[in-house]
Protein backbone atom coordinates (compact mmCIF):
# COMPACT_ATOMS: atom_id res chain seq x y z
CA UNK A 1 0.00 0.00 0.00
CA UNK A 2 1.47 3.33 -1.13
CA UNK A 3 0.64 5.45 2.24
CA UNK A 4 2.66 8.53 1.09
CA UNK A 5 0.13 8.58 -2.62
CA UNK A 6 -2.83 8.21 -0.71
CA UNK A 7 -2.58 10.73 1.70
CA UNK A 8 -0.63 13.39 -0.49
CA UNK A 9 -3.59 13.48 -2.81
CA UNK A 10 -6.08 14.81 0.20
CA UNK A 11 -3.27 16.75 1.83
CA UNK A 12 -3.05 20.54 2.11
CA UNK A 13 0.23 20.81 1.72
CA UNK A 14 0.28 24.58 2.77
CA UNK A 15 -0.68 23.24 6.37
CA UNK A 16 1.69 19.94 6.91
CA UNK A 17 1.60 19.29 10.56
CA UNK A 18 4.75 17.33 12.72
CA UNK A 19 3.51 14.82 14.84
CA UNK A 20 4.86 12.42 17.41
CA UNK A 21 3.91 10.78 20.50
CA UNK A 22 4.21 12.81 23.60
CA UNK A 23 6.87 10.93 25.09
CA UNK A 24 10.93 10.90 24.04
CA UNK A 25 11.78 13.76 21.82
CA UNK A 26 8.37 15.12 21.08
CA UNK A 27 9.12 18.65 22.50
CA UNK A 28 12.02 18.56 20.26
CA UNK A 29 9.78 17.67 17.01
CA UNK A 30 7.02 20.54 18.21
CA UNK A 31 9.74 23.24 18.80
CA UNK A 32 11.56 22.13 15.15
CA UNK A 33 7.93 22.66 13.09
CA UNK A 34 7.73 25.90 15.27
CA UNK A 35 11.00 27.12 13.87
CA UNK A 36 10.44 26.36 10.58
CA UNK A 37 6.54 28.00 9.89
CA UNK A 38 5.54 24.50 10.36
CA UNK A 39 2.23 23.44 12.22
CA UNK A 40 3.19 20.52 15.37
CA UNK A 41 0.75 18.05 16.94
CA UNK A 42 1.43 15.80 19.75
CA UNK A 43 -0.02 12.46 20.74
CA UNK A 44 -1.04 12.06 24.48
CA UNK A 45 -1.75 9.41 26.56
CA UNK A 46 -3.68 9.85 29.55
CA UNK A 47 -1.85 10.39 32.64
CA UNK A 48 1.02 11.79 30.61
CA UNK A 49 -0.57 15.05 28.58
CA UNK A 50 0.60 17.86 31.62
CA UNK A 51 3.55 18.38 30.06
CA UNK A 52 2.02 19.28 26.26
CA UNK A 53 -1.63 20.51 27.21
CA UNK A 54 0.14 23.21 30.20
CA UNK A 55 3.67 23.56 30.54
CA UNK A 56 4.39 23.90 27.06
CA UNK A 57 1.18 24.39 25.30
CA UNK A 58 1.52 27.26 22.73
CA UNK A 59 -0.17 30.33 24.19
CA UNK A 60 -0.13 34.34 22.63
CA UNK A 61 -1.10 36.36 25.55
CA UNK A 62 -0.12 37.97 27.61
CA UNK A 63 3.29 36.93 25.68
CA UNK A 64 3.89 34.11 23.00
CA UNK A 65 5.09 31.31 24.90
CA UNK A 66 5.24 27.17 24.62
CA UNK A 67 5.43 25.13 21.35
CA UNK A 68 3.02 22.72 21.40
CA UNK A 69 0.50 23.77 18.43
CA UNK A 70 -1.96 20.91 19.73
CA UNK A 71 -2.34 18.06 21.49
CA UNK A 72 -4.63 14.98 20.85
CA UNK A 73 -4.97 12.80 24.08
CA UNK A 74 -5.88 9.06 23.36
CA UNK A 75 -6.67 6.57 26.28
CA UNK A 76 -3.58 4.36 25.81
CA UNK A 77 -0.95 5.28 23.13
CA UNK A 78 -1.38 1.32 21.53
CA UNK A 79 -5.11 3.41 20.24
CA UNK A 80 -3.03 5.40 17.59
CA UNK A 81 -3.54 2.42 15.14
CA UNK A 82 -7.34 2.95 15.94
CA UNK A 83 -8.36 3.80 12.33
CA UNK A 84 -11.00 6.54 13.32
CA UNK A 85 -7.55 8.05 15.15
CA UNK A 86 -5.65 7.29 12.10
CA UNK A 87 -8.77 9.55 10.02
CA UNK A 88 -7.85 12.48 12.73
CA UNK A 89 -4.48 12.39 11.91
CA UNK A 90 -5.03 12.35 8.06
CA UNK A 91 -7.79 15.21 8.59
CA UNK A 92 -4.56 17.24 10.06
CA UNK A 93 -2.32 16.50 7.24
CA UNK A 94 0.06 14.72 9.68
CA UNK A 95 3.52 13.36 8.90
CA UNK A 96 4.53 11.34 11.42
CA UNK A 97 7.62 11.56 13.41
CA UNK A 98 8.93 8.19 14.79
CA UNK A 99 10.29 7.90 18.64
CA UNK A 100 11.74 4.98 20.84
CA UNK A 101 8.71 5.05 22.68
CA UNK A 102 6.42 4.86 20.18
CA UNK A 103 8.01 1.54 18.83
CA UNK A 104 8.70 0.59 22.34
CA UNK A 105 4.39 1.34 23.60
CA UNK A 106 2.98 -0.02 20.39
CA UNK A 107 4.97 -3.27 19.99
CA UNK A 108 4.42 -4.52 23.49
CA UNK A 109 0.37 -5.03 21.75
CA UNK A 110 1.37 -4.96 17.83
CA UNK A 111 3.59 -6.73 15.52
CA UNK A 112 6.02 -4.45 13.73
CA UNK A 113 3.80 -5.77 10.31
CA UNK A 114 0.75 -4.49 12.17
CA UNK A 115 2.20 -1.28 12.72
CA UNK A 116 3.59 -0.26 9.13
CA UNK A 117 -0.17 -1.41 7.93
CA UNK A 118 -1.74 0.34 10.58
CA UNK A 119 -0.02 3.87 10.55
CA UNK A 120 -1.71 5.24 7.47
CA UNK A 121 -0.14 8.59 7.63
CA UNK A 122 3.26 8.97 5.68
CA UNK A 123 6.80 8.85 8.32
CA UNK A 124 8.83 11.17 7.70
CA UNK A 125 12.13 8.50 7.18
CA UNK A 126 12.09 5.13 6.39
CA UNK A 127 9.19 3.16 8.59
CA UNK A 128 10.77 -0.28 7.10
CA UNK A 129 13.78 0.39 8.99
CA UNK A 130 12.35 0.73 12.48
CA UNK A 131 12.15 -2.85 13.31
CA UNK A 132 15.93 -3.33 12.65
CA UNK A 133 16.53 -1.74 16.22
CA UNK A 134 15.19 -5.03 17.32
CA UNK A 135 17.87 -7.93 18.37
CA UNK A 136 15.56 -10.64 17.21
CA UNK A 137 14.28 -9.24 13.67
CA UNK A 138 15.33 -10.30 10.66
CA UNK A 139 17.98 -7.83 8.78
CA UNK A 140 18.53 -6.09 12.42
CA UNK A 141 20.92 -3.42 13.51
CA UNK A 142 23.67 -6.18 13.48
CA UNK A 143 23.23 -7.52 9.78
CA UNK A 144 23.16 -3.64 8.95
CA UNK A 145 26.74 -2.89 10.37
CA UNK A 146 28.06 -6.34 9.34
CA UNK A 147 27.06 -5.36 6.05
CA UNK A 148 28.60 -2.03 6.38
CA UNK A 149 31.93 -3.25 7.63
CA UNK A 150 31.10 -1.20 11.44
CA UNK A 151 32.90 -3.12 14.30
CA UNK A 152 30.54 -3.98 16.62
CA UNK A 153 31.32 -5.62 20.45
CA UNK A 154 32.11 -9.62 20.22
CA UNK A 155 28.98 -12.10 20.48
CA UNK A 156 28.81 -14.85 22.80
CA UNK A 157 26.54 -17.66 21.49
CA UNK A 158 26.87 -19.57 24.85
CA UNK A 159 27.39 -18.46 28.51
CA UNK A 160 30.24 -21.40 28.61
CA UNK A 161 32.24 -19.27 25.98
CA UNK A 162 32.60 -16.72 27.99
CA UNK A 163 36.35 -15.69 28.70
CA UNK A 164 36.54 -11.74 29.75
CA UNK A 165 34.44 -9.34 31.11
CA UNK A 166 30.81 -9.72 28.93
CA UNK A 167 27.92 -7.76 29.77
CA UNK A 168 24.83 -9.69 29.28
CA UNK A 169 21.08 -8.11 27.52
CA UNK A 170 18.17 -9.80 28.84
CA UNK A 171 14.62 -7.89 28.61
CA UNK A 172 13.45 -7.22 32.13
CA UNK A 173 10.94 -9.01 34.48
CA UNK A 174 8.75 -6.67 34.83
CA UNK A 175 9.53 -3.54 32.66
CA UNK A 176 9.04 -5.45 29.47
CA UNK A 177 10.73 -2.68 27.09
CA UNK A 178 14.15 -2.05 29.90
CA UNK A 179 16.89 -4.88 29.67
CA UNK A 180 18.45 -6.61 32.87
CA UNK A 181 21.71 -5.92 32.07
CA UNK A 182 24.25 -7.34 34.42
CA UNK A 183 28.45 -7.70 33.98
CA UNK A 184 30.13 -11.20 34.57
CA UNK A 185 33.54 -12.32 33.73
CA UNK A 186 32.53 -16.31 34.20
CA UNK A 187 30.43 -18.99 32.71
CA UNK A 188 30.50 -19.74 36.65
CA UNK A 189 29.99 -15.73 37.40
CA UNK A 190 27.13 -15.39 35.08
CA UNK A 191 25.30 -18.54 36.29
CA UNK A 192 25.40 -17.67 40.24
CA UNK A 193 24.40 -13.37 38.64
CA UNK A 194 21.64 -14.96 36.29
CA UNK A 195 20.43 -16.95 39.12
CA UNK A 196 20.36 -14.55 42.25
CA UNK A 197 18.57 -11.94 39.51
CA UNK A 198 15.59 -14.75 38.70
CA UNK A 199 15.25 -14.86 42.41
CA UNK A 200 14.87 -11.08 42.67
CA UNK A 201 12.21 -11.09 40.02
CA UNK A 202 14.34 -9.41 37.48
CA UNK A 203 15.02 -11.48 34.95
CA UNK A 204 12.84 -14.78 33.71
CA UNK A 205 14.22 -17.96 32.58
CA UNK A 206 12.29 -16.94 29.25
CA UNK A 207 14.22 -13.99 29.27
CA UNK A 208 17.42 -15.35 30.07
CA UNK A 209 17.33 -17.69 26.62
CA UNK A 210 16.45 -14.48 24.44
CA UNK A 211 19.89 -12.52 26.54
CA UNK A 212 22.33 -11.17 24.53
CA UNK A 213 25.97 -11.97 25.48
CA UNK A 214 28.96 -9.99 24.00
CA UNK A 215 31.99 -8.07 25.47
CA UNK A 216 32.00 -5.16 27.69
CA UNK A 217 34.78 -2.49 26.06
CA UNK A 218 36.67 -0.36 27.98
CA UNK A 219 36.66 3.47 26.98
CA UNK A 220 34.37 6.68 26.75
CA UNK A 221 30.87 5.99 25.48
CA UNK A 222 29.78 8.74 22.50
CA UNK A 223 26.76 8.91 20.26
CA UNK A 224 27.03 9.88 16.83
CA UNK A 225 24.19 11.33 15.87
CA UNK A 226 23.55 11.83 12.54
CA UNK A 227 21.09 12.99 9.62
CA UNK A 228 20.77 11.74 6.26
CA UNK A 229 19.54 14.36 2.71
CA UNK A 230 17.80 12.74 0.62
CA UNK A 231 17.22 16.19 -1.16
CA UNK A 232 21.14 16.85 -0.61
CA UNK A 233 22.26 13.43 -1.11
CA UNK A 234 24.63 14.10 1.74
CA UNK A 235 25.35 13.07 5.60
CA UNK A 236 25.57 15.00 8.22
CA UNK A 237 27.22 15.04 11.74
CA UNK A 238 24.07 17.31 13.57
CA UNK A 239 25.82 16.50 17.06
CA UNK A 240 27.23 13.99 19.88
CA UNK A 241 26.38 13.11 23.57
CA UNK A 242 26.67 10.37 25.67
CA UNK A 243 24.34 8.90 28.21
CA UNK A 244 23.44 9.15 32.10
CA UNK A 245 21.52 6.40 33.35
CA UNK A 246 20.71 4.46 36.87
CA UNK A 247 22.03 3.16 38.54
CA UNK A 248 25.35 3.46 36.53
CA UNK A 249 25.52 6.77 37.54
CA UNK A 250 25.89 5.93 40.42
CA UNK A 251 28.57 2.97 40.76
CA UNK A 252 30.76 5.44 39.03
CA UNK A 253 30.76 7.61 41.64
CA UNK A 254 31.25 6.29 45.00
CA UNK A 255 34.97 5.72 46.37
CA UNK A 256 36.61 1.68 46.01
CA UNK A 257 36.67 1.65 49.30
CA UNK A 258 32.87 0.68 49.07
CA UNK A 259 32.79 -1.46 46.67
CA UNK A 260 32.21 -5.00 48.11
CA UNK A 261 29.37 -3.76 49.51
CA UNK A 262 27.84 -3.40 45.96
CA UNK A 263 28.86 -6.85 44.65
CA UNK A 264 25.33 -8.11 44.92
CA UNK A 265 23.58 -4.84 43.29
CA UNK A 266 22.31 -5.59 39.65
CA UNK A 267 23.30 -2.61 37.38
CA UNK A 268 20.45 -0.94 36.06
CA UNK A 269 20.54 1.67 32.36
CA UNK A 270 17.60 2.91 31.94
CA UNK A 271 17.80 6.18 30.43
CA UNK A 272 17.83 9.20 33.18
CA UNK A 273 19.22 11.88 30.48
CA UNK A 274 22.16 12.70 28.38
CA UNK A 275 24.91 15.00 28.43
CA UNK A 276 26.77 16.63 25.45
CA UNK A 277 30.45 15.53 24.46
CA UNK A 278 32.55 16.10 21.55
CA UNK A 279 35.12 14.79 19.31
CA UNK A 280 38.94 15.18 19.21
CA UNK A 281 38.59 16.84 15.58
CA UNK A 282 40.94 14.00 14.54
CA UNK A 283 38.50 11.19 14.88
CA UNK A 284 35.78 13.43 12.84
CA UNK A 285 37.05 11.31 9.27
CA UNK A 286 36.46 8.11 10.96
CA UNK A 287 33.22 9.14 12.38
CA UNK A 288 31.86 10.67 8.69
CA UNK A 289 33.25 7.55 6.86
CA UNK A 290 31.49 5.20 9.19
CA UNK A 291 28.36 6.88 8.82
CA UNK A 292 28.59 7.18 4.71
CA UNK A 293 29.28 3.01 4.83
CA UNK A 294 25.64 2.58 7.66
CA UNK A 295 23.59 4.81 5.03
CA UNK A 296 24.75 2.59 2.16
CA UNK A 297 24.52 -0.61 3.75
CA UNK A 298 20.88 0.54 4.99
CA UNK A 299 20.05 1.37 1.09
CA UNK A 300 21.05 -1.74 -0.12
CA UNK A 301 19.33 -3.87 2.47
CA UNK A 302 15.90 -2.08 2.55
CA UNK A 303 15.72 0.90 -0.11
CA UNK A 304 15.24 3.92 0.17
CA UNK A 305 17.19 3.38 3.43
CA UNK A 306 18.06 6.04 5.81
CA UNK A 307 16.31 8.73 5.93
CA UNK A 308 17.10 11.53 8.40
CA UNK A 309 18.11 11.22 11.58
CA UNK A 310 20.17 8.19 12.95
CA UNK A 311 22.75 7.11 15.72
CA UNK A 312 25.76 5.47 15.67
CA UNK A 313 26.61 4.54 19.58
CA UNK A 314 30.15 4.04 20.16
CA UNK A 315 32.13 3.13 22.80
CA UNK A 316 36.01 4.57 21.86
CA UNK A 317 38.04 2.10 22.26
CA UNK A 318 42.05 2.79 23.39
CA UNK A 319 44.95 2.46 20.54
CA UNK A 320 47.09 3.25 18.72
CA UNK A 321 44.98 4.30 16.82
CA UNK A 322 42.03 4.91 18.49
CA UNK A 323 38.49 2.88 17.47
CA UNK A 324 34.96 3.21 17.19
CA UNK A 325 33.36 0.10 18.18
CA UNK A 326 29.59 0.93 17.72
CA UNK A 327 27.26 -1.17 20.70
CA UNK A 328 24.04 0.04 19.33
CA UNK A 329 21.97 1.40 16.30
CA UNK A 330 19.22 3.63 16.40
CA UNK A 331 17.06 4.42 13.14
CA UNK A 332 15.14 7.50 14.35
CA UNK A 333 15.30 10.92 16.49
CA UNK A 334 17.19 10.74 19.04
CA UNK A 335 16.35 10.87 22.78
CA UNK A 336 18.70 13.90 23.47
CA UNK A 337 17.48 17.13 22.43
CA UNK A 338 21.00 18.45 23.45
CA UNK A 339 22.78 17.67 20.53
CA UNK A 340 22.70 21.53 19.77
CA UNK A 341 25.32 22.38 21.92
CA UNK A 342 27.74 20.93 20.58
CA UNK A 343 29.48 22.57 17.79
CA UNK A 344 28.88 20.35 14.67
CA UNK A 345 25.60 21.72 13.61
CA UNK A 346 27.07 25.47 13.52
CA UNK A 347 30.45 24.49 11.70
CA UNK A 348 27.12 23.20 8.85
CA UNK A 349 24.81 26.13 9.08
CA UNK A 350 26.46 28.92 10.44
CA UNK A 351 24.08 28.54 13.75
CA UNK A 352 23.03 25.84 16.25
CA UNK A 353 20.38 23.74 14.53
CA UNK A 354 18.70 21.03 16.50
CA UNK A 355 17.45 17.86 14.91
CA UNK A 356 13.84 18.61 15.77
CA UNK A 357 14.44 22.12 13.73
CA UNK A 358 16.86 19.93 10.73
CA UNK A 359 14.22 17.34 10.22
CA UNK A 360 11.51 20.81 9.20
CA UNK A 361 14.14 22.06 7.29
CA UNK A 362 13.80 18.93 5.27
CA UNK A 363 10.35 18.79 5.09
CA UNK A 364 9.86 22.32 4.20
CA UNK A 365 12.64 22.16 1.20
CA UNK A 366 10.98 18.76 0.42
CA UNK A 367 7.80 20.49 0.03
CA UNK A 368 9.02 23.62 -1.61
CA UNK A 369 10.93 21.60 -4.45
CA UNK A 370 8.03 18.88 -5.01
CA UNK A 371 9.87 16.18 -3.57
CA UNK A 372 8.06 15.24 -0.49
CA UNK A 373 8.23 11.71 -2.33
CA UNK A 374 12.00 11.56 -1.35
CA UNK A 375 11.48 11.69 2.28
CA UNK A 376 8.29 10.05 3.25
CA UNK A 377 7.45 6.19 3.22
Amino acid sequence: MDFVDDALRAYDRSRLTLCSIGSHSALEVAYGARAQGLRNLVVTAKGRERTYTEHYLRKETPVPRGCVDEVLELGAFTELLNPEVQEQLLARNVVFLANRSFEVYLHQKFSYDEIERGMRVPFFGNRYLLRAEERDEAGNQYALMQRAGIRHPHQFASPDEIDRLVMVKAPHAKVSFERAFFLVSSPQEYRETSERLMRDGMLTEAGLKDAVIEEYLLGPSVNLNFFYSPLLDELELMGTDTRRQTNLEGFRNVPPSVYDALRSVPMRLEEAGHIAATLTESTLEKAFEMGERFVRAAREANPPGVIGPFALQCIIVAGPPKEFVCYDVSLRIPGSPGTRYTPYSSYRWGRDVSVGERIAMELVMARDAGRLEAILT
